[in-house]
């Protein structure tokens, strides 16, 4: 899960640093999520057909995302010997059955940022006179900060 997780910090990053339009391609189908989360995230895909257990790119792309990687399609499309594509295939079986995807969905539930909780830090940072703020106030906005989060 790492590649997955440096590249949704990655478009993190670029909708609330950069704010750039980007075209961002990925296999990461659970990037779809995003769109939901962030303001400003579009997903598009390109159709795919799939016929016995291969795919054929239509050329077409669609709004929405995929919903699932075709990763090991895409590596037999490429050229990866048939033993090698074989056995992803059963790695990825596993994988799929595995509680390795039930954590993930787990960990994603409690990273996802409640827009309330946003607009509660956002208002109070603005409010803050930082020029005149002593350490032990900044400590004291920041456990109220806290606390307050911790309630909703």
């Amino acid at each position: 899960f790492d590649g997955l997780s440096i590249a949704w910090a990655v478009v993190e990053h670029i909708t609330s640093k950069i704010k750039a339009k980007t075209l961002f391609a990925t296999h990461y189908h659970e990037l779809t999520e995003i769109e939901g989360i962030l303001d400003g995230v579009k997903n598009y895909k390109i159709t795919v057909k799939e016929q016995g257990g291969s795919i054929v790119f239509v050329r077409k792309i669609m709004r929405g995302g995929a919903n699932r990687s075709f990763g090991i399609e895409v590596a037999e499309l490429a050229g990866v010997p048939k033993d090698i594509i074989t056995r992803s295939k059963q790695i990825l079986s596993k994988l799929e059955k595995s509680d390795l995807s039930k954590q993930y969905k787990n960990v994603e539930k409690h990273t996802e940022i409640d827009k309330k909780d946003y607009l509660i830090v956002e208002q109070t940072i603005q409010n803050l006179d930082i020029e005149n703020l002593s350490p032990v106030q900044a400590f004291s906005v920041l456990y109220q900060l806290k606390e307050q989060l911790k309630d909703n």
